[in-house]
């Protein structure tokens, strides 16, 4: 199977500029890029596919390059429903250095920062050498900027488009680069940079964008509860992310495994005739959990993901060390326990039973557990003894209700 065949059979296409992108893609050679603004410090798992997507053509014998913008990030990609925050110069350059680092260590990919050549551009010499280049009607048509007519624009966020437009001719004529490559989301900004490059040098070059990758809601792949699952383990740690992962819905895993994954055809529709023979077995989500967490973080933090998985679902938790119980249950409801106290009063005054009364209820009936111990006495003192490591207890109401105790130090 040719390159642009297997990328189409992942999934990973929606849009070409050119119908001679196919033979192109296929033949190697190709120097592109592909941006992302610095807003964070981190790349999240949103990301991911695209930068794969830049990794498989690497891999293909093509030249990657990332764009982190900047210059862009200080104006902000316009979104469809609000203006984003402006961050500070200071708070950007942090991001960058950052997020260059990760990149680099993670894909190996050459990293440029179109702050470099926008910075010293001033304000008549961009309307005249590129505003020129862009009527209002042509800008007026983009889809980012249309979804935002009926609430307002502004000017700032109007702009972004030829900026970006401009990184792709600077990228061309300092960089050879003839491609670029995006979220579908980014169509209107990559072909307005094709536009100006056609115009302005009479050179041609090239756009590819992938579908975004969704749950079977709609809503946006890589939002847990709200909260972005991050590619840095320090702010999404391998077990969370091994969580996030293994929980994927049945209908979408196949997806994410042809998107996120370098497995082979083979081995993918392999997986998938197990999901309908055996769905409970949940191998597509292992698979995909392992695949994953491996290329980002190295098959050690996988097989740790899984020891503390494994661990506190067979009721485990004194196996494992503060280090790791921490990210598992960050979300807990949690205490800070300042002395020594009788099990009573820790499970009143934390709100974890409503009164001594139903405490005692739910002790005599074996109800209540600290750090998988069941507790039968009532007048049993919690002490830094019985906490893991002097530091933690956890208990655990029921079947389904943890609360998380820390003492001071």
């Amino acid at each position: 199977m040719k390159l642009f065949d297997e990328l189409k059979w992942r999934g990973l296409i929606e849009d070409i500029s050119s119908p001679d992108l196919e033979e192109k893609l296929n033949n190697g050679g190709i120097t592109f890029y592909i941006g992302t603004d610095p807003t964070g410090d981190s790349l999240h798992i949103g990301h991911y596919s695209s930068f794969l997507m830049a990794k498989r053509l690497k891999d293909a014998g093509h030249h990657p390059i990332l764009l982190v913008g900047g210059a862009t990030g200080l104006i902000g990609d316009p979104k469809p429903n609000a203006e984003r925050p402006m961050i500070t110069k200071e708070e950007l350059e942090y991001n960058y250095i950052k997020l260059r680092k990760q990149v680099e260590d993670i894909f190996g990919f050459e990293v440029v920062n179109n702050y470099d050549w926008s910075k010293d551009i001033n304000f008549i010499d961009y309307l005249r050498d590129y505003g020129k280049y862009f009527s209002l009607n042509y800008m007026l048509s983009k889809e980012t900027v249309k979804s935002r007519l009926d609430i307002g624009i502004t000017y700032t966020e109007f702009s972004y488009m030829i900026m970006q437009a401009l990184d792709f001719l600077w990228l061309f004529e300092h960089k050879n680069c003839t491609m670029q490559i995006g979220g579908q989301d980014q169509w209107g900004n990559i072909t307005a940079g094709i536009e100006l490059t056609r115009k302005k040098i009479g050179q041609e070059v090239y756009g590819l964008t992938m579908p975004l990758i969704t749950k079977s809601d709609g809503t946006k792949f890589g939002k847990s509860e709200g909260n972005a699952v991050w590619l840095d383990k320090d702010k999404t740690s391998p077990y969370e992310l091994y969580q996030f992962l293994i929980n994927s819905e049945d209908d979408k895993v196949i997806e994410y495994l042809k998107k996120l994954t370098f497995l082979p055809v083979e081995e993918i529709e392999a997986l998938e005739e197990s999901l309908k023979a055996e769905p409970h077995l949940r191998l597509p989500h292992q698979k995909l959990a392992e695949e994953v967490i491996t290329f980002l973080h190295g098959k050690e933090e996988y097989d740790n993901a899984v020891r503390i998985s494994e661990s506190l679902f067979n009721g485990n938790i004194k196996d494992l060390s503060v280090k790791e119980i921490l990210p598992a249950f960050k979300d807990l409801p949690n205490f800070i326990i300042k002395e020594e106290k009788s099990i009573l009063d820790i499970l009143v005054d934390n709100d974890i039973c409503s009164s001594r009364r139903e405490a005692r209820e739910l002790i005599s009936s074996s109800s209540i557990t600290i750090n998988d111990e069941k507790v039968t006495d009532e007048n049993m003192l919690v002490t830094k003894d019985i906490a893991i490591e002097g530091i933690l207890i956890i208990i655990k109401r029921g079947k389904k209700k943890y609360y998380l105790g820390k003492f001071e130090k």
